[in-house]
């Protein structure tokens, strides 16, 4: 069955035929959000053609990070950034690497912007989209260093786990991101979650374990966040995974 995809004001309603990982509830920015959209989303969001959504991203539209950011430099990217803690405190810290936050939503956007052109990190963009697609037409092969998937959503429901992100199909298109050598790192507080990204990397041959026993250990680049200290206090254990992508034929 197609998903339907709430559309931005100005747009009629479209439908996607595979279903996506999240659910784009429409909200209010607070004026702060708004000022900083306005201001400052021409230096720090990468526009992209749209496909059938609003989220979406065409067939074709390939970027040249090096166009984008101005350098050649290693570029991380993070899947699902939400208000950009992680994210931007890396940028800050790593001057020298390049960043790309990935979300659909837009007051998160906003608030990453107004962190990172306070904490002065001019080597982070931003993209409004539909992670898959982002990996699958906006970034060229082989272009990405590191991929980061902390605390997608787990849709706990048993009708809902069609929706989860990492699946088959998604490992592909790390795969295809990813330089050889390249990193995917991920992180959940839903034990059968992390199964099941263990289960759908494990069988990947595009992928290595980069870890040795059952779960990686924290990576340390993650900042912690008060999602991540939310969960700990409820008794939720964090699992962390990581992949080398294994070199081309």
């Amino acid at each position: 069955m197609s998903d339907t995809v709430p559309p931005a004001d100005d747009q009629p309603r479209t439908f996607r035929e595979r279903p996506v990982s999240f659910v784009r509830r429409s909200g209010r920015m607070s004026d702060a959000q708004e000022r900083a959209w306005s201001e400052l989303a021409g230096t720090y969001v990468v526009e992209s053609p749209r496909d059938l959504a609003a989220t979406s991203i065409r067939p074709g539209s390939a970027i040249d990070p090096a166009r984008v950011w101005g350098r050649h430099a290693p570029l991380i990217v993070e899947i699902g950034s939400g208000q950009g803690h992680a994210i931007v405190h890396a940028a800050a810290s790593r001057p020298d690497d390049d960043f790309l936050a990935i979300e659909v939503f837009r007051a998160g956007l906003a608030r990453t912007m107004l962190d990172a052109d306070r904490a002065g990190a001019r080597n982070l963009r931003l993209v409004e989209a539909n992670a898959p697609e982002v990996l699958e037409h906006l970034l060229p092969e082989a272009s990405v260093s590191e991929l980061w998937v902390f605390f997608p959503d787990p849709w706990h429901k048993k009708k809902h786990t069609k929706r989860r992100l990492v699946t088959s199909a998604f490992a592909a298109l790390a795969a295809h991101a990813l330089t050889d050598g390249g990193m995917l790192r991920l992180a959940t507080d839903w034990e059968d979650y992390a199964l099941q990204m263990r289960a759908v990397l494990g069988d990947a041959a595009d992928f290595e374990p980069a870890f040795e026993g059952e779960w990686a250990p924290r990576f340390d680049g993650r900042v912690l966040t008060a999602f991540e200290r939310k969960g700990a206090r409820v008794g939720r254990d964090i699992r962390d995974l990581a992949y080398r992508r294994r070199p081309r034929p």
